[in-house]
Parts: structure tokens; sequence; C-alpha cells
């Protein structure tokens, strides 16, 4: 196994190397003068788009924009950012949090491009669906002599789309909290973690074989739920630390460009242990965020754009930074050598008592159950893309086999693979949109001056 652990990393730290940092933070920065601040101008429509204001049940698309938003909030705003948050500040410092803030700014231009363009270049698949995503805008808005960019898209997203990360961390904390407290499964852990990842693939099983749809549904009301759940745990914490917030901060912003207090000055790590997690938790420009949004029901591909905008601002900038300072004002990050799911349970625990890993137990299930739901969209996108609609069902197959798999690994294998995933995802989405930007921007021009006239 330790050899396993090894070839991950080495796989995992070349892949997010300094050409992928700059594509993404100078992609994003790129992306926020090139559009002269314009999704932030737009900030307030965004939200009017966001509750149905202009919406049409004659409009092309499965799902609605605020099932879309959840959709995609259902795979980011989940164990990235109770286990991610922890990861990063055990790993990069509390100076991790700030460089996440930074990406999630930037993201969201970020994401208005990516996902605006797939609405202005969705395709259709072998049934005639209509279908967004990198992969039809890489092929379509560059043309055919780019698809190999779009097939190297959609063979990273047959993996990087898998959920070993969210299952390996419900297991985690089922594990501890559960079998641990009741004295189960002491002499044999490995029946324990396989009985979890059984109960796990068959809860997601039986969403995911109903199609976007049913996961847009189940994700529109779960979102809220959890989100507001766990906020509330988080707010109460902040609640409690209120005078100290300040000080907090200027302690994130001290560390974010010493990288003192864990990395012992390593400021590089810092910087790419922060954006590694908001990679990770928003995830702005690795190319899933746009399979989402490309299945709303919209004729306006701005609108979609505009609406995606709002996941890294929820995601990242408020729920990553309440856990953060959980975390933070603890001090369980310094006094325990826990790690991901665990560190944040400690934390919680410490700061509102029982009642407060009783809770944060009960967002973790809700989180990484709907991320697990979202996750299988995006595969089974790529699977369609790649060898046609008929082979969905297997690739399902396949991905439900791989949650149970995924309870048995170590908590460092799962992120590396994930992460090195990603940045194979992330590369070729970054260069298609840099290259399509004026068209989105031509898009962008024509919509809002319609909204002016």
């Amino acid at each position: 196994m330790p050899t396993i652990d090894l070839l991950f990393s080495n796989f995992s730290n070349f892949m997010w190397g300094t050409p992928l940092l700059v594509l993404l933070l100078g992609g994003g920065l790129f992306f926020t003068f090139y559009s002269r601040f314009t999704p932030f101008r737009f900030f307030r429509h965004a939200f009017l788009i966001l509750i149905g204001k202009y919406d049409s049940e004659d409009d092309p698309g499965d799902i609605s924009h605020f099932q879309a938003l959840s959709s995609a909030l259902a795979s980011t705003v989940g164990m990235g950012n109770i286990s991610g948050v922890a990861i990063a500040i055990h790993t990069g410092g509390p100076g991790a949090i700030f460089w996440m803030w930074l990406s999630a700014i930037l993201g969201m231009s970020t994401k208005f491009f990516t996902c605006t363009l797939s609405i202005l270049y969705r395709g259709k698949d072998d049934e005639g669906r209509v279908m967004g995503g990198p992969m039809y805008f890489i092929e379509s808005g560059l043309g055919k002599k780019f698809k190999p960019l779009a097939i190297w898209f959609s063979l990273a997203g047959l993996f990087g789309c898998l959920a070993p990360f969210q299952s390996n961390q419900l297991t985690q904390i089922i594990r501890d909290e559960v079998f641990k407290q009741q004295g189960l499964f002491a002499g044999d852990a490995v029946i324990g973690n396989l009985l979890v990842g059984f109960l796990i693939a068959l809860v997601v099983a039986s969403v995911i074989f109903g199609g976007i749809k049913r996961i847009g549904l189940v994700a529109s009301r779960m979102v809220p739920v959890m989100v507001s759940l766990y906020m509330l745990a988080g707010l109460t914490i902040l609640a409690n630390h209120f005078t100290e917030i300040p000080e907090m901060f200027m302690f994130i912003l001290r560390d974010a460009f010493t990288g003192d207090a864990v990395m012992g000055g390593a400021l590089g790590a810092v910087i790419i242990t922060g954006i590694r997690r908001a990679a990770f938790s928003n995830e702005a420009g690795i190319g899933t965020e746009a399979m989402a949004h490309g299945a709303a029901k919209t004729k306006e591909p701005v609108r979609e754009g505009l609406v995606a905008m709002i996941g890294p601002f929820i995601d990242t900038i408020i729920v990553c930074s309440v856990t953060a300072f959980a975390i933070l004002f603890s001090g369980m990050w310094q006094a325990s050598e826990s790690n991901g799911v665990t560190l944040t349970t400690q934390a919680f625990s410490h700061e509102l008592g029982e009642i407060g890993r009783y809770v944060l137990m009960i967002c973790v299930i809700i989180f990484s159950m709907s991320t697990m739901i979202g996750y299988s969209y995006y595969g089974s996108k790529c699977t369609s893309y790649l060898f046609g609609s008929r082979y969905k069902k297997y690739y399902r197959i396949f991905y439900v086999f791989t949650l149970i798999i995924a309870s048995l690994i170590s908590l460092d294998i799962a992120i590396n693979f994930i992460d090195g995933m990603y940045a194979l995802m992330a590369i070729p989405t970054m260069t298609a949109t840099l290259l399509l930007a004026p068209r989105v921007m031509k898009e962008a021009r024509r919509y809002f001056g319609s909204l002016e006239g």
C-alpha cells in the first residue's frame, strides 16, 4: 500500500506543477479583466435568473437554472468543504485559506466563461438529447481538428468524475462516530468498511439510474437543506468567537505570504495547497461545472454563465470559510494529528459539544451523498460522448462498484488520484475556454445590450 500511496502522490504533485497553476490562476485573472468584471457587475441579475424570473418551458434543456446550479453545487458543496478545508489547513496551514479565496474569486469569472460556452455550443448525443460540456464546446467551437482535446477531456472525466474521496470520507466518519462508539467491528475494520461501502453504493444507485432529471430533483431539495444546516452550526461557532474574527482574518493573511504556521516558510507549498483545494472544492476551470450547467433549460448562454458564477461564491467564499474559521478557532488544527473529516469533526465537537459531532455527521452524509450522485452524471456524459449512450448504464455500474472499493483505500490515495485527474481535465477545459473567450464576450455584449434596450 505505501508503494501505491507514493505512486499517486507523485502523479498528483507532477500534474499540479507551475504550468497548471499558471493556467488556472492566470486564466481566471485574464477572464476577469478581459470581461471588464462583467460577471460581478451583474450579480443581482444572476440571482433573478436563478429564482426563475426568466424561465420558459419552451427553452431547450432538461432542468431549470436553479436545478442546474443545485446539481453543480451538489458536486462542489460537499466533502471538499468539510474534509478538503481540513486537509488544506493540515497540509498548508491557515494561509492556504487565502489562496482558496483568491482562486474562488477568479474562478467566478472562469465559470462564467466555461458555462456560457456550455450553452453556446451545446451538442446532441446519439439519442438526440441536448448535451453541454467541454467536449462539446471544444469540438463545436474550435472545430474537428481539436476533437483530440475533447477526447482527452472525456477520457480524464471517466476517472476524474469518480467519487473515491467522498465514499472514503463518509466511511471514515461512520467508522469513527458510529462503529467505534458502539464497539462494532473492532476486530475486523475491513468488514465494517465493506458494509458501509455496500450501503453507500445501494443508495447512490437508486438515484443515478434515474438520469439527470431525477438527479436535478433530488439535488434541488438536498442542497438548500444541507447548506442551511451546516451554516447554522458553523455560524454558531463564529458567533461564539465574533470578537476574534478580525484577528484570525489577519492571521490567515499573514500566513498566506509567509507559510510559517505549518510549512516552515515554504510559501510555494502553501499557495499550491490552497489552489488545489479550491479547485477540488468549487471545480472552476475543471470542466465538470460546464457539464451540469449545460443541461439547463435556456436559450441564452450568458444567463447560465451568470448563474454558474454564483457557485464558487457560495461554495468557497461562504461555506469553506465557515469550515476554516471553525477549525482555526477550535485550535484542533494544532492540537491534533488528525486530517480530513476527522479533524473537522474534532473541531465541531470541541466548539459545540456532542451536538456538534452529530450535526456534522448528518451534514457529511448529505454532502457526500449529494456529491456522489452529481459526479455520476458527469462520468455518464463523458461515456456517452466517447462510446455512445447505450454504454452509460455500464459506466454507472462501474461507478457504483468504485464506491465500494473507495471505502477500503487510504485518504491519501483517494485525494491524490482525484487531484491528478482534475488536473488532466483542467488542461483541455482551460485551453479551449481561453481560445473561445472572444466569442463569449461577443455573446455577452449582445445579451447585455438587449437588457439595456
